[in-house]
């Protein structure tokens, strides 16, 4: 017949707890320390050039959509559906600056580059200069978009 007496030691017993209970330990402490003042700033925190530069995103893809239009590439309508696509993320990259004090936050900030991208995708598409995607051997390239 068995016997039901656990056959480990107390002491086998303390070290195991031990040894599970310090990373433990250690992740709690990790997830609420408090910052000092040398300690790095979160990404949101981050006052960098983020409204200069998608400012300046913003008015490179409109220098394109001027230039494609006058090098007659992109019909009237074409042009002024991505200049108002242009146009509103500039008003929303201002509007997002205004209500953080002149900072835009990691997450719109790559959201608005992010749509902005998309224009500048689709303009690149409409002037036949986006790359294509695929072998040929399926009987053509793709465009990417």
């Amino acid at each position: 017949m068995r016997s039901f007496t656990p056959k480990t030691s107390l002491r086998t017993a303390t070290l195991t707890a031990f040894l599970i209970a310090v990373p433990l330990a250690g992740a709690y402490a990790a997830g609420h320390h408090n910052k000092g003042a040398l300690d790095a700033t979160d990404p949101t925190d981050m006052t960098g050039p983020r409204v200069e530069a998608l400012t300046a995103q913003v008015q490179g893809v409109r220098q394109g959509i001027v230039d494609a239009r006058q090098a007659n590439n992109i019909t009237p309508a074409v042009a002024e559906r991505l200049e108002m696509r242009t146009a509103h993320i500039g008003q929303a990259a201002e509007k997002v600056a205004a209500s953080y004090h002149g900072r835009i936050p990691a997450a719109q900030y790559h959201d608005l580059l992010r749509r902005l991208d998309n224009v500048d995708q689709r303009l690149m598409i409409d002037t036949g200069s986006g790359f294509l995607i695929g072998d040929g051997s399926d009987g053509g390239n793709y465009p990417n978009g």
